[in-house]
């Protein structure tokens, strides 16, 4: 008798479907949009998330489902870096081999792994049936394979192994520990003025959920109205901002579904409140927003422009952003006006205006805590690409503000080749200028730096990174 014929029979296991996991599957379709559409994920989740609320059956989402989700999207993306470095230690060929989608399966597991209370044995299993019902049975048995590795140690012995030691390369440190690109570390680095325990806590701060902050529309809700809201209590800075601490959910705030209130970060708040704030040589008639969208700054400027009589140009180039202006805008207490133009050929007369903002668009490295997809997306030579357009921005808003008048030039980066940099340049180009000390028109505001200008951080003051510089035109 043949050995092949004394072995006992073993029946091949019956075929198992897949076991669904409505979270996970709605964290990994988040995960492919930011991937494979440069989506943003804090546009694409509340749809998302909204759906499946509106589900009947087993698929319906609760708010903890909703917490989940939410958790395993942001925590993924902004331990993106990490977990890159873990995973390529754990698998036997270069990353950018494996398939995208097996890759957002696997940083989805490792943040289970080492980025939450999940236990081992769940984040793995739950991450294999993702595996099978997203990617097949095959593709399963590899996720399951690193995965299992993966979890042989825990985040800070994996660190160990992949971070190289600070003391032989400090910024590639940074970047695995913290898990920012090497050269957004530097940048944060220079702009900082070093010290390791600074850019460390910068970091981070960029790794933390960041609360939702309100701000309430003067002449339209107060915060008194705001801080009747579960969890609020008020911004640490801006006499308008309310934060809810416990996450929130602002759609469900009766001001902010009527537009008396708003979504907006509490350094987008302070640089609105400089701004209008800061001396002015004559009259206070005209305002200008000269890049509006999407109309947070623009409705707190109008506001407190009607407070003084004042009247506000909202302009913005993209007709859909110059909308959501118009929305923010609609119901301010005093007259305004909103125009979709180009800023670098403006539709108004120069020197229009008592007052103008100029928030140029930037690489946004001053908001990595609400877009942490950012840092991954973002390029050195982006930085190449915005520069001629901010430049050209800040010398419009020279030109449309009247002698005596004040322009405030704002990014949401602190990379010292957005901000210092820029207003460098172009103000040797206007001689007749003067710089206006900001810190000041922000007295209860620490750490301000050496001025003139102001920049915020997110972990000396928990707002983004918002830069501004106020210059006044004195001939």
């Amino acid at each position: 008798m043949s050995e092949q014929s004394r072995r006992p029979h073993r029946p091949a296991k019956p075929y198992r479907r897949p076991q669904k996991d409505p979270v996970r599957i709605l964290a990994f379709e988040a995960l492919r949009a930011v991937d494979e559409r440069d989506a943003y994920a804090n546009l694409v989740l509340p749809p998302l998330l909204r759906k499946a609320r509106e589900k009947e059956g087993p698929e319906k989402f609760d708010a903890r489902d909703a917490a989940l989700a939410t958790e395993l999207v942001y925590g993924t993306l902004r331990r993106q870096g990490t977990y890159d470095a873990v995973i390529a230690a754990c698998v036997d060929r270069p990353l950018r081999e494996v398939d995208p989608p097996v890759l957002d399966v696997l940083s989805l597991g490792a943040h289970q792994l080492l980025g939450t209370r999940i236990p081992t044995h769940a984040a793995v299993s739950a991450s294999v049936e993702l595996a099978r019902v997203v990617l097949g049975d095959g593709r399963a048995k590899f996720v399951n394979a690193v995965l299992r590795k993966v979890a042989q140690n825990d985040l800070d012995g994996w660190l160990e192994k992949v971070a190289p030691p600070y003391d032989e390369d400090p910024e590639d440190h940074l970047a695995v520990v913290h898990s920012h690109p090497r050269w957004v570390v530097s940048a944060l680095w220079d702009s900082l003025g070093g010290g390791r325990a600074g850019i460390e806590d910068l970091l981070e701060a960029d790794n933390e959920r960041p609360e939702v902050t309100l701000v309430a529309r003067p002449g339209r809700a107060t915060t008194d109205e705001l801080l009747l809201e579960e969890a609020a209590v008020p911004g640490r800075w801006s006499p308008y901002a309310v934060r809810l601490t416990e996450g929130g959910e602002p759609g469900a705030v009766e001001a902010v579904r009527e537009g008396r209130a708003g979504v907006q970060d509490e350094g987008s708040q302070l640089v609105a409140l400089a701004l209008a704030n800061a001396p002015l040589d004559g009259p206070d008639r005209a305002w200008l927003d000269g890049c509006a969208g999407p109309g947070g700054k623009a409705a707190l400027l109008g506001a407190l422009a009607a407070e003084r009589g004042a009247v506000l140009l909202a302009s913005e180039k993209q007709p859909h952003r110059a909308g959501l202006v118009a929305k923010a805008l609609d119901g301010n207490p005093g007259p305004y006006q909103v125009i979709a133009a180009d800023g670098t050929r403006p539709p108004w007369r120069p020197g229009t205006f008592d007052r103008v903002l100029m928030d140029v668009p930037c690489t946004g490295l001053g908001a990595l805590r609400r877009r942490p997809e950012a840092r991954w997306r973002r390029r050195p030579e982006d930085l190449e690409n915005f520069a001629p357009l901010q430049r050209a921005l800040l010398r419009t808003a020279l030109d449309s503000v009247r002698v005596g008048g004040v322009v405030g030039y704002a990014t949401c980066s602190p990379h010292l080749a957005e901000t210092r940099a820029v207003v460098a340049d172009v103000l040797k180009q206007y001689p007749d200028t003067e710089l206006v000390d900001a810190r000041p028109l922000l007295p209860h505001v620490p750490v301000l730096g050496d001025g003139p200008d102001i920049q915020l951080w997110p972990h000396m003051h928990g707002t983004d990174a918002m830069y501004l510089s106020l210059i006044r035109r004195t001939a």
